[in-house]
């Protein structure tokens, strides 16, 4: 089949854009946290199962204790911190401007990448930062720094603030996915060997599950995430969530990577804030206005040149 990378990419994207809408859904009804202790073991479920299908075994074999260290640390940075904060701005802020905030996370993974696995930057690679910090502030500047009521939360719910607060959340949640992935890649060719994306992916996912399930333990949570889950409407925002994300949106990714280049794959990846308008404009009513739009285009372009300036750069 033709074009199946491309293809897998770009549903990459659009999964992620439903993605970001069923978790605003989910954490409305029952809050961020509760949604990430949920939705991280669903994801542990998914994963057992897709192994189990692939290599007949329920757990990846074969790790040493220093890879398994380096994803773990990166499953708690990057679907601990980094999606905890995420989830948070996806309430308080909506999914279009804290799936736009996430696109600076390539630009944060670049340069942590510069510091510690030896990657330089190209000037090409500067432009393309710029481009993506440009696009995402003119976007977020045409908003006021106010109380957010988008969704009508009440004071008391523990994702309510304001738009300013948000933001600093949607950027946590960037940090936290690019300090996730340098220590993916870390652990994944640096610690010993080779480790397949499924297996570290699942690594990840479990030591991120266990942790998360032990801090809501320790916050007294632990009764009232399972309570939670007799939420009907919540749990089916949470799945499908789970699936779009975890299930469909990775294994699409790892498609990608497989068929085509890493950097077309990522650039084509990085589309999710252009494809979230639409789906935001029809789901939430939100007016999204041209501004909103071109600065959305304005820094998928700097992704898309930050990745594939290395490509550029051998055409001259």
């Amino acid at each position: 089949m033709p074009y199946i990378g491309e293809v897998a990419a770009l549903t990459t994207a659009f999964c992620w854009s439903f993605t970001a809408v069923f978790f605003t859904e989910a954490g409305r009804i029952i809050g961020s946290f509760r949604v990430n202790c949920i939705r991280l073991l669903f994801a542990v479920i998914v994963y057992m199962v897709m192994l189990y299908l692939t290599t007949g075994e329920f757990f990846p074999r074969n790790l040493n204790s220093s890879q398994i260290f380096w994803l773990s640390l990166s499953g708690f940075f990057g679907l601990i911190v980094g999606d905890g904060c995420g989830f948070k701005a996806l309430v308080m802020i909506g999914p279009r401007l804290t799936m736009l905030l996430h696109a600076t996370a390539p630009i944060m993974a670049t340069i942590m990448a510069w510091f510690f696995l030896d990657e330089r930057l190209h000037w090409l690679d500067l432009i393309g930062i710029a481009l993506t910090v440009f696009g995402v502030s003119w976007v977020i500047m045409e908003r006021r720094f106010q109380s957010s009521n988008q969704f009508n939360l009440e004071k008391s719910h523990p994702d309510s603030g304001t738009l300013l607060k948000g933001v600093f959340l949607g950027l946590g949640a960037a940090f936290g996915q690019a300090s996730g992935l340098v220590l993916s890649k870390y652990g994944m060719l640096y610690a010993g060997g080779t480790v397949e994306p499924m297996p570290a992916s699942f690594i990840r996912m479990f030591a991120a599950g266990v942790l998360i399930w032990f801090f809501a333990g320790l916050r007294g949570e632990f009764y009232h995430n399972i309570k939670a889950m007799k939420n009907y409407k919540a749990m089916l925002f949470t799945g499908s969530g789970a699936l779009f994300g975890p299930f469909f949106g990775v294994w699409m990714s790892l498609v990608a990577v497989k068929y085509i280049e890493a950097g077309v794959a990522a650039t084509l990846n990085s589309l999710t804030p252009v494809f979230i308008i639409p789906v935001v404009m029809i789901y939430f009513k939100e007016k999204v206005s041209l501004r909103a739009f071109l600065g959305a285009v304005v820094a998928v372009c700097g992704v898309a040149l930050l990745f594939s300036g290395d490509a550029l750069l051998r055409l001259f």
